[in-house]
Parts: structure tokens; C-alpha cells; sequence
């Protein structure tokens, strides 16, 4: 069976990304408008109410005004922007973050796609929380870098023009967009205090949460926190658990391949106290393009893999 997609924003970053991968899928046959066409409403919404489905690859307020042309009740949506990650009505589409998830993907009509930024801090830590290892009211923290493609054609454009930018931190006024998806999604009382750069890599992305386990109490050690990610994410063919023990270095190269794969460590001292929670992955691989495919595959009963950079 072919199901048909439309993309809308697929002249964006994370629009190319999903196009490209579904080009050559015998599965689904992609709806195009001509260029000329591409912002006009009318045509727009002739491909929305035509297509199976809709991904949506667009500014916020973009988003919800295409959820508004769907004048039918068959249409499925997966929406690659953060216009409705913490909606109630909408089902989260991280499938392995979890239990249960990949069911409500699979069955949903309504996906919002996670940030890319959220992906990394939830690998690590909701499934912690699930399991009541790490508490729901402790204030985390979360340090990133990501690959300089997360900020879109604006921000590939300054790091071509700007060559001497090596490395850029912003939401220094500990404001944004993602913030509220890590909350909710984790089950936390408190906001996470967020601090991401952009630096001199085209794209991949790290995540890391610092724990001082005593002082949060409970009394977990890193090995506990270890197995626990192991046994959550046993079986997947995505997400992979790293003791991080004797790891000198993690790097993130200016050309790193593109990959759909989440990789995560668990990094301890010698008493297991102290620990750095971290997640590697690719922005617009796990973290945007990837991850849509995969939710379109779950949703279309496909393996979900097909397509996957693995």
C-alpha cells in the first residue's frame, strides 16, 4: 500500500532532510507543489485534505494555522515544529522515551515531533524518573552544543559569512522554547535551567545533565542509573547505553556523517556520586528528520528503522 505525503515546509532544513530520505521509499509517494505555489493557501490546503499524510515543517504560528485548513477527518499529522509538543491533544513522538509511547504513535492522528534539544535530556532522564531513581522536584540543569544547521538557513548563513565564530551561546536570558517540552515530558515540578551554543560543526548535537546524586538523595549510584537506561532502551535498534568509564574525550568534528542514532552515556567518578548524564545525537537526524520518519513509519505500520541512517 502507498500512502501519500505532503510536506509542508519542505523547502526548510528539516523539510529537504525528510524529502531526501522518502524520495526513493516505494511506501509513500510524495505530493509537490510547483515552486510557485508553495506559500499559496489554497493550493496548500488542496494538498493537506488530499494527502494521508502531513508533516509539517514550519514556523510555529505557520504550523497552527495548516493544522486549520483540515477540513477532513481521515488526514494524519506529525508536526516537526514546537507549536504543539506540550498539547494535551497531541501525542508526543518520541517512540522509545516511554513505556507505551510507540502504541500512541502508531495509533494517533495528531504527532508532535520532539525538539532536538529535548531529545537528549528525556533519553537520559525520564526514564530515570519513570523508575523513581531521580525525583520529579530536583531543579536540573542542562548544558548543550549543537551543530550550527539547528538554527536553519538563517544561522548556516552567519556561520558561512562569519568564519572566525567558533562557539555561541545564547538564551542567556534562560528563556526558551524548549524549556517547557523538557518539563512536561519529564514529569518535573521545577523548570530546567538551560544553557545551549551553536559551534563550529555542521551538524550533531551533545546533551548533558550533571548530577550530584548525594545531594539529591535516594540514594542511587551511577551503576544503578546505568543498568536502569540499559534495560529501558534493551532491544532498541536506535538508542544505545554507554558506560562511559575510561572515556577520555567526546567530540563532535565540523563533517561528522549524518545519523539517526541517539547514543547515551552514563559518566562517573570513582565512588559513583558524581555523574554527567550525557546524549549524543545528530539535530537533524534523531533530533528533526529522523525521528519524523521513524514516527511515519510507526504510524503507517512500517518497521520503523526503514529509511534510518543506522
Amino acid at each position: 500500500m502507498t500512502h501519500s505525503v505532503f510536506i509542508d515546509g519542505a523547502a526548510g532544513t528539516t523539510g529537504l532532510e525528510i524529502a531526501d530520505r522518502l524520495g526513493s521509499r516505494q511506501e509513500f509517494d510524495l505530493v509537490r507543489l510547483p515552486e510557485d505555489r508553495r506559500k499559496d493557501t489554497d493550493a496548500r490546503r488542496e494538498a493537506i485534505n488530499n494527502s494521508d499524510f502531513v508533516i509539517l515543517c514550519l514556523p510555529d504560528e505557520a504550523a497552527k494555522e495548516a493544522v486549520s485548513l483540515i477540513d477532513n477527518d481521515r488526514t494524519r499529522i506529525i508536526d516537526a515544529s514546537s507549536a504543539h509538543r506540550t498539547a494535551a491533544d497531541w501525542v508526543y513522538g518520541f517512540a522509545e522515551f516511554q513505556d507505551g509511547q510507540r502504541e500512541r504513535i502508531a495509533n494517533a492522528r495528531f504527532v508532535s515531533n520532539p525538539g532536538c534539544y529535548p531529545t537528549g535530556f528525556l533519553g537520559v532522564v525520564a526514564p530515570l524518573v519513570a523508575r523513581g531513581l531521580l525525583p520529579v522536584d530536583w531543579p536540573y540543569s542542562v548544558n548543550a552544543v549543537s551543530g550550527y544547521s539547528g538554527g536553519g538557513k538563517a544561522l548556516i548563513e552567519r556561520f558561512a559569512q562569519e568564519p572566525e565564530i567558533g562557539f555561541r551561546s545564547y538564551g542567556l536570558t534562560l528563556e526558551h522554547k524548549h524549556m517547557p517540552e523538557m518539563k512536561r515530558h519529564a514529569g518535573l515540578t521545577h523548570d530546567v535551567i538551560f544553557a545551549p551554543a551553536v559551534v563550529r560543526a555542521y551538524r550533531g548535537m551533545i546533551v548533558e545533565v550533571p548530577l550530584n546524586l548525594p545531594a539529591i538523595g535516594g540514594g542511587a549510584k551511577s551503576d544503578d542509573l546505568l543498568e536502569a537506561l540499559k534495560n529501558h532502551y534493551d532491544g532498541s535498534a536506535i538508542v544505545s547505553v554507554h558506560d562511559g568509564s575510561g572515556t577520555g574525550e567526546l567530540l563532535l568534528n565540523e563533517n561528522d556523517p549524518a545519523t539517526d542514532r541517539l547514543e547515551l552515556s552514563v559518566f562517573a567518578d570513582d565512588s559513583g556520586d558524581h555523574v554527567r548524564l550525557v546524549a549524543k545525537l545528530d539535530n537533524l537526524g534523531k533530533g528533526a528528520a529522523g525521528s519524523t520518519v521513524q514516527d511515519l513509519n510507526i504510524m503507517a505500520g512500517l518497521d520503523e528503522t526503514l529509511g534510518l541512517r543506522l
